[in-house]
């Protein structure tokens, strides 16, 4: 079995820079001022770009900057400086979707790494290969891979080109995201980081002489008919080290700072289960569960996905109640509301490199060490007794009430 795998999380912004950072990720991917998938996802200027280089580095994890759009002609004039500028902060690697790009990243930033993106489509050897020897280093599998697939990829490519491969978050219904229904129903492109997600729309049929006559699709109404399960292998990463996937990709850059950070601390516990041949403890699953997420499937590593016809809702079953700001040995800690929580309510404590804790809450106070009765404002600091220590960054969370019953 491998020796590293490479743990791959999220980052929309600088908070869930951190959270990744905290929780396990051995790199991030985030979006600069242009050129990325996510346009609409809090992305990093040059400043905060600069900066999270240097927190990610600090603790010897890397930094990926996607420039994975196709990019049009009037702005191939703005990619060599963009792409100098990321060359001089010390990014690791561009994320490329576009053979131009790559061309022009090897000119205006030849020590970056250079993987291609899913968005490009890869998946077989020879398109691998041919990649590899224009340069890329890794390359990102399509998601439409199955996993037999990708173990004939990996035999017949060069050893020191990286597999990297989607593990968990949102699927699409389209190949590796090259859809055009967002563009043709609302005008905004996803092949430029605009999808407005029209495959999670409902539908009903609507027949061309009877303009405003909706007919139903099932006996309940309309249907999501192209709606997409998400993805989640966490039970499943002993087969994709051994298939020779060397880097394990969480979706999600638009996803909370909690998604980021529960993901990313439940996958670490994965690989690292894995690679010591040790059989996950199911405490990991269930936290797979206790994000935001639709009904879960394997995508297509064994087979056909399936689609959820039933909603787009996502099911969640916990809230951020605070995040920990400092905590002493014997559990007194500064945290900072996310959420109302009360004194009295159960609650859970979140902890790098350890399993939740169940709790109740005692008393609370305020910043000048008041009694109250709950935190219902937000951000306000908050003090009061965890369970045990805990570190920075450590979240205490709430499960919804729907979710007692």
């Amino acid at each position: 079995m491998a020796e590293r795998v490479e743990l791959l999380s999220p980052a929309g912004d600088m908070e869930r820079l951190r959270m990744a950072l905290h929780y396990g990720a051995d790199a991030v991917y985030l979006a600069g001022r242009e050129f990325g998938m996510r346009s609409t996802v809090v992305s990093f200027n040059d400043e905060t770009l600069r900066r999270a280089v240097q927190e990610a580095h600090s603790v010897g994890a890397k930094l990926y900057v996607t420039c994975n759009t196709l990019p049009r002609e009037d702005e191939l004039k703005r990619l060599p400086d963009y792409l100098a500028f990321l060359q001089e902060i010390g990014v690791d690697a561009l994320i490329i979707a576009d053979l131009g790009v790559m061309r022009l990243a090897k000119k205006y930033a030849p020590k970056l790494g250079l993987h291609v993106s899913t968005q490009l489509g890869v998946i077989n050897s020879e398109t691998a290969n041919v990649l590899y020897d224009l340069g890329a280093d890794t390359v990102v599998l399509a998601r439409e891979t199955p996993l037999e697939d990708i173990r004939k990829i990996r035999a017949e490519t060069p050893k020191d080109l990286k597999i990297e491969a989607f593990v968990h978050g949102a699927m699409c219904v389209s190949f590796s995201g090259r859809c055009l229904l967002s563009n043709y129903m609302t005008g905004r492109d996803a092949n430029r980081g605009q999808c407005a997600q029209p495959c999670r729309w409902k539908y009903h049929l609507v027949e061309e002489t009877r303009p405003g006559e909706y007919f139903e699709i099932t006996e309940d109404g309309g249907t999501y008919i192209l709606n997409s399960r998400d993805m989640c292998m966490i039970e499943h990463i002993p087969e994709l080290i051994d298939a020779g996937i060397t880097s394990m990709k969480i979706e999600g850059r638009m996803k909370s700072a909690y998604y980021t950070a529960v993901a990313t601390n439940a996958y670490r516990n994965a690989i690292d289960s894995a690679l010591r041949g040790e059989k996950l403890d199911p405490i990991w699953v269930e936290e797979t569960r206790k994000i935001r997420h639709r009904p879960y499937s394997t995508g297509f590593y064994f087979g056909m996905p399936g689609q959820s016809y039933e909603h787009t809702n996502y099911t969640s079953t916990y809230d951020v109640a605070a995040v920990v700001e400092t905590c002493d040995e014997e559990g007194s800690a500064v945290v900072t509301q996310r959420n109302k929580f009360a004194a009295g309510d159960k609650l859970e404590l979140l902890r790098r490199d350890a399993k939740p804790v169940s709790f109740t809450a005692g008393e609370l106070r305020d910043e000048e060490g008041v009694l109250i009765e709950d935190a219902r404002h937000p951000m306000m600091t908050v003090r009061m007794r965890l369970p045990c220590k805990a570190e920075r960054f450590a979240i205490v969370r709430k499960a919804k009430e729907e979710h007692f019953s």
